[in-house]
């Protein structure tokens, strides 16, 4: 479990293919950047972009993750050299800055306008539809990792545009600040959300009380 409060920007600095087949993954090695590695260990989560991986190989200042094609063909930002969003998994003792996040990406969102508002920065993404009955006023959303409030929400024909304000910092200290309009982004909606959508669509005959 991860809190989508990014603890550095670190950068993929190279991509292996797994093996000679479409279907084969890939192996990425990250400059974990300013991330203390001290505590990590091989089998160890660390977000990347949002994603939940598994650190198979580390020094004092990289790490190796395999990544599947799935995971590829479900996600951005794995397939291609460049900054990340970097989160060591959550231990029990830690703050929850940010909400509970998972590191499963639920889908793709794509960037409709990013622009600076007053000191801050107004943007928006337009979600999947079946991701959009998870979005609500003031509720949670992770974009490429991040925990993010959501300002407002508005269903459209083609999916459901919502708006975050980003105040400076956020996006001084995340890979956000070279979002633009078109740039896809990979969206994990409010785990909480899941749980109420599957009990209100229970239907009471099947409730059982637990004793």
């Amino acid at each position: 479990m991860f809190t989508g409060i990014v603890a550095a920007v670190g950068r993929i600095e190279s991509i292996r293919p797994l093996g000679t087949t479409p279907e084969a993954g890939v192996r990425l090695t990250v400059d974990a950047g300013s991330l203390d590695l001290a505590d990590v260990q091989i089998g160890d989560s660390i977000a990347i972009q949002g994603a939940c991986m598994t650190v198979i190989e580390k020094t004092t200042r990289s790490f190796d993750v395999d990544v599947s094609r799935e995971s590829l063909n479900r996600t951005v930002g794995l397939a291609e050299t460049g900054e990340v969003n970097l989160e060591k998994a959550l231990r029990a003792h830690d703050r929850l800055g940010g909400h509970i996040v998972s590191g499963h990406v639920d889908g793709l969102g794509e960037v409709t306008r990013f622009a600076q508002v007053g000191e801050s920065h107004e943007l928006r993404v337009l979600a999947p539809r079946e991701i959009g009955r998870y979005l609500a006023y003031k509720g949670s959303i992770t974009v490429n990792g991040v925990s993010l409030t959501v300002n407002s929400v508005e269903d459209r024909a083609d999916g459901c545009e919502f708006s975050i304000n980003l105040i400076p910092h956020t996006v001084e200290v995340t890979t956000l600040k070279h979002l633009a309009a078109g740039t896809r982004v990979n969206l994990e909606v409010d785990l909480i959300a899941r749980y109420v959508e599957r009990m209100l669509g229970t239907a009471q005959d099947d409730y059982k009380p637990l004793k």
